[in-house]
């Protein structure tokens, strides 16, 4: 294949094939739910994909049903149906919108959704909890509940043969052992350790594909948009975790990205601005809310998202085969805590990435909707400042109900932290 054709195959294969993947995941959920099967219903952070896989449960995120409502601009039809119902304007928008959707058999904008056999949770987000009763009401059906130690306090990580963290190891492991014991029941399926091991393969080829992509953002020019790409890169991490299909996706993701760092291929035509951004994406504007920041050549190269919404994947955590249950509630306890550490104590993450990713400012976006990821938001951005000279940017709006989104206000906002930056970057040229 000759230079230009080799370009045109390879750049942009990791958005095309993401999407391919994406629209047959949900065709397949699609499928289950015409024919009366069921699925179980998981969530982001602490998905357990590869115990469910090895019983071949199909999986449901409600996290990305419900955002891809908002995405396809008919949030507020979801929202409006579940407020009409009882359920309160400050509730999470997520859990809104998937009432709607239980409500309404299934009916989504890509699909049919599945009814659950089975929920598992952790307790990486408090709304988790309250969301899987709500199933539990709808449908009894069994609800299992991870219960993931947390670190302590900021700086307090602790690692393998640590005396504390081989507790909670422990403590993780056995409670992976009710999971299967429970899998077991509802399915009928007797445990396959063997299975098991596959699946875990697989996955530790995503983990290691989703680090190594992560990694080469930091190339200048970046090569990925960590808003836009890395949606759907997040789409195939959590959807296809465990799967062939998932693990060859990012092998294949790895490539695209090397040809073009090699080669000094960017996302933009001219990147003049490297962002991070902090918290979950204005999804009811989407494609809009990034072209505020490219039409001044910003470019987010990274985002806490891109860690807590991979349930910590972002680590490049690869499991142990050869003892694959302990190995298993290893890689479980430090993915899923690095994600909650992701949304609590992300300045001290942030003040490295200055440096390594070449920041030329960082995007806080707390929202109405997620109280779990905003909380304590502004805190982290005075604990950024002190630590670092660098410009940030505060912006609230929502990830789901566009009754909060104001486009307008956002531009004002936005443009005067783009002209603050262009001021900046002319007196330190000044100075040189």
């Amino acid at each position: 294949m000759s230079g230009p054709q080799q370009q045109e195959s390879i750049v942009g294969r990791g958005n095309r094939e993401g999407a391919d993947l994406f629209r047959q995941w949900f065709c397949e959920l699609n499928r289950i739910a015409e024919q009366g099967g069921a699925a179980a219903y998981v969530f982001v952070m602490g998905s357990m994909c590869e115990i469910l896989r090895t019983f071949n449960l199909p999986v449901v995120f409600p996290e990305i049903n419900s955002l891809q409502t908002a995405v396809r601009h008919v949030s507020h039809e979801y929202l409006n149906q579940a407020e009409d119902y009882g359920y309160s304007p400050d509730i999470c928008g997520y859990v809104k919108a998937d009432v709607a959707v239980q409500l309404g058999g299934g009916k989504h904008p890509m699909g049919r959704i599945p009814k659950p056999s089975i929920a598992v949770l952790t307790n990486a987000c408090n709304t988790y909890i309250k969301w899987a009763e709500i199933w539990d009401r709808m449908y009894h059906i069994p609800v299992f509940t991870l219960d993931i130690p947390g670190t302590r306090a900021a700086n307090t990580q602790t690692w393998p043969g640590d005396p504390d963290f081989e507790n909670d190891r422990r403590y993780v492991q056995a409670q992976i052992s009710e999971l299967i014991a429970l899998c077991e029941r509802v399915t009928g399926i007797r445990f396959d350790i063997d299975r098991l091991r596959e699946v875990m393969r697989n996955a530790n080829e995503m983990s290691r594909g989703w680090k190594n992509v992560l990694e080469f953002n930091k190339s200048c020019p970046s090569l990925f948009n960590a808003l836009t790409d890395g949606t759907i890169y997040l789409g195939v991490a959590n959807g296809f975790r465990g799967s062939q299909e998932g693990g060859h996706f990012f092998s294949n993701l790895v490539e695209e990205m090397a040809f073009k760092a090699a080669r000094g291929i960017g996302t933009l035509t001219e990147e003049k601005y490297r962002l991070t951004f902090i918290g979950v994406p204005c999804y009811p504007i989407f494609r809009r809310f990034n072209e505020l920041f490219t039409e001044w050549g910003g470019n987010f190269v990274h985002s806490t998202y891109l860690w807590f919404a991979s349930g910590g994947a972002n680590l490049g955590f690869e499991y142990d085969l050869s003892r694959p249950l302990e190995s298993l509630a290893e890689g479980v306890l430090i993915s899923v805590r690095d994600a909650m550490d992701s949304m609590f104590y992300q300045d001290r993450a942030i003040i490295e990435m200055v440096d390594s990713y070449h920041l030329d400012g960082v995007v806080y976006h707390p929202v109405k909707s997620c109280r779990t990821t905003s909380t304590g938001m502004a805190d982290n951005r005075r604990s950024l400042m002190a630590a670092r000279d660098i410009p940030s940017l505060f912006i609230e709006s929502d990830m789901m109900d566009r009754r909060v989104v104001t486009e307008a206000q956002m531009k004002n906002r936005i443009d005067a932290f783009f002209e603050g930056l262009a001021s900046r970057k002319q007196q330190q040229a000044a100075v040189r």
